[in-house]
C-alpha cells in the first residue's frame, strides 16, 4: 500500500471517481430532456433511402452519428440546433429528443410525457400543438394519442405556472409523438416549415422536385464546382440553384426563420453567431458552369426568377430548348436531371423518346457524366446500357431509381 494510502482512502477516492465519469457518460435527464455528457440529444430526420447522406453531412460538420429508418441521431449543444438548420441540406428538420419510453396504454403514455420537465422549454404562453404517428403500437388511435400528449403536458405545466389556463399566444412548440412498436419517441421540433423550404422559390412547376432532394441528387454525384453542369429537363431550375449553393459554400437557411429563434431558452446572440459564421464561410470567388435548359418557356421563367431570388441572378444560364438539342459545352462535366413523369409528361411514349433522346445525346459528351433519378424500370433499356451505378430514392412518395453513368474524372491540376 502507498504512504498517501495507508488507511485505504486513496484506493477509494479513485474508485468514486472512476464512478462518477461512469456516470457522466451514460445517459442522464437534465431540463427536461435527454442529453448525453451535458448535450441535448438531437434528431435530424431524414427522407427514406437518403439517412447515410444526412450522415455524411452531419460528420462532415464535425457531430458523431447514429443513423435509423427516417433519422439521424447526433449530440449538441443550443448553437448546435441553430446551425444544423442553417446547414444541413438533405435532412428534413433538427427535433430534440425530449423522452423515449414502452407506452402500451394511455396511462402509460400520459405518465411518461408529463415526467418530462416541459417548463424547461415551453413559457408560460408558449403554443404546444401536437402531432403524431403510431405504427405497429397497442396505441392506434393517432388523435386519441395527440389528446393524452397535451393532457400531460398541460398538467405539468399547471404544477410549475400555478395556473389553470394557458393562451398559448407566444413562441411556437411543435411537439411530436411518435409510436413504433409499443415505444413512445417525444420530440420537440425546432424547425418549423421543413427545411426544404429555403425561401428562394417563390412560384413552381407542376410536381417540382423538392429543394433536398436536389441537393442529395448532386451530393450523390460525382459533380464539383470546378466541373460544368449541365439539367435538360430544368423546371423550376432546384438542382442547379442547389448546386450553385453548394459549390460556394452557401448555407441553405440563411434565407428563411426558425420558431426557435423565437424561443427564450436559445439566446439570440447563437442564432447571430451561427449567421455570422455561415455569412462568413461563403466562397464565391470563382466562376460557375451551370446550364439549365427545358422545353416549357414558363419554367425558364420561373426558374430564372427563383436564381434570382436565391442572389444567383446571373451565375445560371436558363435557356429554352428542348433536349434533343442541347449539346452542352465543356470537358468532365456532369448532366444531373429530373426528367419528367407522372404530372409533368402525358404518356409513356414521350417517357421512352426523351431517354433515348438522353442516350444519344452522351455519344457526343464522352467525358461527361449522366445522373437521372426516374421511376421507369425500362429506363436503361431506353437510354441504351445499363447503368454503372443504381441507388433506390422516393422522390415523394414515388419509388424512383438513381441511374449514374459514370465518365472519366478530369485529370488533376498539377498545380
Amino acid at each position: 500500500m502507498h504512504v498517501w494510502d495507508k488507511d485505504g482512502t486513496g484506493y477509494l477516492f479513485a474508485y468514486l471517481l472512476f464512478l462518477l465519469y461512469w456516470l457522466g457518460a451514460t445517459i442522464y435527464k437534465l431540463n427536461g430532456v435527454e442529453r448525453i455528457l451535458g448535450k441535448l440529444q438531437l434528431i435530424a430526420t431524414a427522407p427514406m433511402g437518403l439517412e447515410a447522406v444526412v450522415a455524411r453531412e452531419l460528420n462532415e460538420l464535425g457531430y458523431e452519428t447514429t443513423t435509423e429508418n427516417g433519422r439521424v441521431l447526433f449530440s449538441g449543444d443550443l448553437i448546435d440546433i441553430c446551425r444544423c438548420n442553417l446547414w444541413l441540406r438533405t435532412s428534413d428538420r433538427v427535433l430534440i429528443k425530449m423522452g423515449q419510453f414502452p407506452a402500451r396504454t394511455f396511462d402509460e403514455l400520459f405518465e411518461g410525457v408529463k415526467a418530462i420537465n416541459w417548463e424547461d422549454w415551453i413559457p408560460e404562453n408558449g403554443e404546444f400543438p401536437v402531432e403524431g404517428r403510431s405504427h405497429k403500437s397497442q396505441l392506434t388511435s393517432v388523435p386519441a394519442c395527440q389528446g393524452i400528449v397535451k393532457k400531460a403536458i398541460v398538467e405539468k405545466l399547471k404544477q410549475s405556472y400555478r395556473t389553470e389556463w394557458f393562451p398559448e399566444n407566444g413562441p411556437r412548440y411543435v411537439v411530436e409523438v411518435i409510436l413504433l412498436n409499443d415505444i413512445a419517441l417525444i420530440t420537440l421540433d425546432t424547425t418549423g416549415p421543413a427545411l426544404h423550404k429555403r425561401g428562394y422559390r417563390r412560384q413552381a412547376t407542376e410536381a417540382p422536385l423538392k429543394e433536398t432532394m436536389a441537393a442529395a441528387l448532386i451530393q450523390l454525384s460525382r459533380w464539383n464546382g470546378h466541373r460544368p453542369l449541365y439539367d435538360p429537363c430544368c423546371g423550376s431550375g432546384t438542382i442547379l440553384i442547389e448546386a450553385a449553393m453548394i459549390a460556394w459554400n452557401i448555407a441553405p437557411g440563411l434565407r428563411r426563420s426558425f420558431p426557435s429563434e423565437h424561443w427564450p431558452e436559445i439566446p439570440k446572440r447563437l442564432w447571430e453567431e451561427a449567421r455570422d459564421e455561415a455569412f462568413d464561410a461563403v466562397r464565391d470567388d470563382y466562376p460557375l458552369q451551370l446550364t439549365g435548359t427545358d422545353i416549357d418557356p414558363a419554367a425558364i421563367e420561373i426558374a430564372e426568377a427563383a436564381a434570382k431570388s436565391a442572389g444567383l441572378a446571373g451565375e445560371i444560364t436558363f435557356k429554352h430548348m428542348a433536349a434533343a438539342k442541347a449539346r452542352p459545352e465543356g470537358e468532365y462535366g456532369c448532366i444531373i436531371t429530373n426528367p419528367p413523369y407522372g404530372e409533368r409528361i402525358s404518356n409513356d411514349k414521350e417517357v421512352e423518346k426523351l431517354t433515348r433522346q438522353f442516350g444519344e445525346m452522351m455519344l457526343y459528351l464522352p467525358t461527361w457524366s449522366f445522373f437521372a433519378i426516374s421511376p421507369y424500370k425500362e429506363f436503361e433499356q431506353y437510354y441504351g446500357r445499363k447503368a454503372d451505378k443504381r441507388r433506390k430514392l422516393y422522390n415523394g412518395r414515388i419509388e424512383c431509381q438513381y441511374y449514374q453513368y459514370l465518365g472519366p474524372l478530369p485529370p488533376r491540376n498539377p498545380q
